[in-house]
């Protein structure tokens, strides 16, 4: 089991490249989230905005 970890020397390169994969995927899905998010808030205002303005 060491030894396929080790994958012949290289293992540190490639787990290390895996990792950093995971955690660049990671962050690409909290980016998207938040910014999902901040855009459901701008238009949420932008409606209330123009109910308002209807109205009055």
């Amino acid at each position: 089991m060491s030894e396929w970890f080790a994958m012949g020397g290289h293992g540190l390169y490639i787990w290390g490249s895996y990792f950093v994969t995971a955690l660049f995927m990671i962050v690409e899905v909290i980016l998207v989230m938040r910014r999902r998010r901040s855009l459901v808030q701008r238009l949420g205002r932008m409606i209330r905005m123009k109910d308002s303005e209807v109205s009055g």
